[in-house]
């Protein structure tokens, strides 16, 4: 699978790990502001107090 990504990327060797890297940034940034949050409100628990 990653073979084939990696196929698909343009550019020599590191134009390609560059771009690797940026969707990579890009994944991570997009679950944490978007897919996490959403995510949030359907997982039980998270109203918690100690006391």
């Amino acid at each position: 699978m990653y073979a084939a990504l990696w196929a698909l990327l343009p550019g020599p060797t590191p134009v390609r790990a560059l771009i690797a890297l940026a969707l990579v940034v890009a994944v991570v940034v997009l679950l944490f502001t978007v897919v996490f949050p959403w995510a949030s409100q359907f997982v039980p628990g998270q109203d918690v107090s100690v006391g």
